[in-house]
C-alpha cells in the first residue's frame, strides 16, 4: 500500500460541530480512499466560520499533499467555503461563466428561477479549476496551493460521493503509483460484534488486517491483504474465518471482484429469484422497516408481494385473522401471535413465505416477563413454521432495525435448507 501520500478530509458545517448531524462524507471518503492503495492520516471538522476555516485550510497545505474538503458550497449565506479560500490564499472570489451555465441548467430542470442566492453558487476562487457537479446545484473546485492540492466537494453525501468517484479518485490514480490492497468483507448477522471478534483472535497473519465494522442489522469483518498476497493464502484464512462464523456469515466481498448488493435483504432476494419463489411479511414491532428493507432492493417486486403493518390487536385480527383468544392466552408479544401473521400473510398474499414480527420496541411497554426489546419473529413455508424469541439491546431504533434484519437472516436460513 502506497503510505507515502499524506491525505486529509476536511468537513465543514456548524451542523456537524453541534453534532446534530453525523458527518458520514469523512467514512466514505476515507473508505474509498484506502481501495486505492492510499490512506487518510486526518480528519478535522469546523464550523461556518470564515475565519477558522481559513486557518485550518492554511494549517493543512503544510502538512498533507491532498486535502479533501466537503460542505459550504451552497446558496445561503453559511455556505462561505469559497470566501474562507479566498481569505486563507488571498484568492478573490469571482463568477465563474462555466459554473454559472451549471448551475443555471439545474435551476431550470428543476423548474425553478435562478435568483441571487442561487447565484452564488457560481462563484470559484481566482485560479480554481471547476469539478461539474451532475446530480446538485452547487459545483465543486479544485486548486493548487505549492505541493498540495485541494479538492472542495459539497456535504451532501449523495452529491460528494458522486463527485469522489467522478473528479476526485481518478485524479488520485493518475498522480501516483498505486498498488490497491486486496479487500475481503464478511457480511455477518445474528452475532454481536464482540463475539465476533472474540472467535477471529485466533486468525492472524503477516501482512494482514482485520477491521469490525457495525452497520445495523449486521457486523462486517474486513480483511486487509497487503498487494501481492497470494490467492491461495487468502481463500484459505476466508474459509477458516467463515468456519469459526459459522452460518452468521451471509455475504462475502472482494474488491477485485464483481460488485453487488450485499445486505441481508439483497441476498435473501436473490435467493428467492433463483428459487422462483416469493414472499410477504405482516409486521408489528417493525412499523414497515422489513418492506422497506426489501423493497430497497432493485427488482424486488420479482420476489415481494405485500406487506401489512399491524399494530393494534384489532388490526392483527382484521388484516390477518388472529383469533381474540391468542391475545388473551398469550399476548401479543408471542409465539403463538408471531406464528400466526406468517402464516396468515402467506396465506392471504398467495406466497410461498411469509415473515412476521412482534414485539416491544420501547422504551415504554416492557414488563419483567417481557421486557423492552423482547421479540418474537417467524417464517412460514414449505416445510412448516420457524419462529424465534430475541432479546435485543439498545433504543427502540436499534430494537427494530435489529429485528428487521433478524426475520430476514431467518428466512435466510430458512432458503438455505430448502
Amino acid at each position: 500500500m502506497t503510505k507515502a501520500v499524506k491525505i486529509e478530509v476536511i468537513s465543514l458545517g456548524d451542523e456537524l460541530v453541534r453534532g446534530d448531524v453525523l458527518d458520514t462524507n469523512s467514512a466514505q471518503i476515507s473508505l474509498a480512499i484506502e481501495t486505492l492503495g492510499l490512506a487518510v492520516w486526518r480528519h478535522s471538522v469546523v464550523g461556518d466560520r470564515v475565519s477558522d476555516i481559513a486557518w485550518l485550510l492554511r494549517s493543512a497545505v503544510g502538512r498533507s499533499r491532498e486535502i479533501i474538503c466537503t460542505g459550504g458550497l451552497g446558496p445561503t449565506l453559511d455556505d462561505c467555503t469559497v470566501d474562507a479560500v479566498g481569505r486563507a490564499f488571498q484568492l478573490p472570489a469571482q463568477e465563474d461563466p462555466q459554473a454559472l451555465g451549471q448551475v443555471a441548467r439545474r435551476y431550470a430542470a428543476m423548474g425553478r428561477e435562478l435568483d441571487p442566492s442561487g447565484r452564488r453558487q457560481a462563484r470559484l476562487p481566482r485560479g480554481a479549476g471547476l469539478l461539474p457537479n451532475p446530480g446538485g446545484t452547487a459545483p465543486g473546485f479544485t486548486l493548487r496551493r505549492g505541493a498540495a492540492r485541494l479538492w472542495f466537494l459539497p456535504g451532501v453525501p449523495r452529491e460528494m460521493q458522486a463527485m469522489l468517484e467522478l473528479h476526485v479518485l481518478p485524479g488520485l490514480r493518475a498522480n501516483y503509483e498505486l498498488t490497491p490492497p486486496l479487500v475481503v468483507t464478511l457480511h455477518c448477522i445474528g452475532m454481536s460484534e464482540s463475539v465476533v471478534q472474540e472467535r477471529m483472535r485466533v486468525l492472524s497473519s503477516p501482512g494482514l488486517r482485520i477491521g469490525y465494522r457495525a452497520v445495523l442489522p449486521e457486523i462486517q469483518v474486513r480483511f486487509a491483504f497487503e498487494p501481492g498476497a497470494e490467492k491461495e493464502h487468502v481463500a484459505s484464512l476466508v474459509e477458516r474465518a467463515r468456519s469459526l462464523l459459522g452460518r452468521a456469515v451471509f455475504a462475502v466481498e472482494h474488491s477485485d471482484g464483481p460488485k453487488g448488493d450485499s445486505t441481508i435483504a439483497a441476498v435473501v432476494g436473490r435467493t428467492l429469484l433463483e428459487k422462483g419463489q416469493t414472499v410477504a411479511c405482516a409486521e408489528s414491532c417493525t412499523a414497515g422497516r422489513v418492506a422497506a428493507a426489501i423493497t430497497s432492493v432493485p427488482g424486488s417486486s420479482g420476489w415481494f408481494t405485500e406487506g401489512a403493518v399491524v399494530y393494534s390487536n384489532q388490526a392483527k385480527s382484521r388484516a390477518c385473522g388472529v383469533p381474540g383468544r391468542l391475545f388473551v392466552e398469550h399476548g401479543a408479544v408471542s409465539e403463538a401471535v408471531a406464528t400466526t401473521l406468517a402464516q396468515a400473510i402467506r396465506r392471504r398474499a398467495g406466497t410461498d413465505w411469509g415473515i412476521s414480527t412482534t414485539g416491544i420496541a420501547g422504551p415504554t411497554g416492557g414488563t419483567p416477563e417481557k421486557p423492552v426489546g423482547t421479540v418474537y419473529v417467524a417464517v412460514a413455508g414449505p416445510g412448516g413454521t420457524t419462529s424465534r424469541l430475541l432479546r435485543l439491546p439498545g433504543d427502540r431504533e436499534m430494537v427494530m432495525a435489529l429485528a428487521t434484519g433478524s426475520v430476514l437472516d431467518l428466512l435466510r436460513r430458512r432458503l438455505e435448507q430448502a
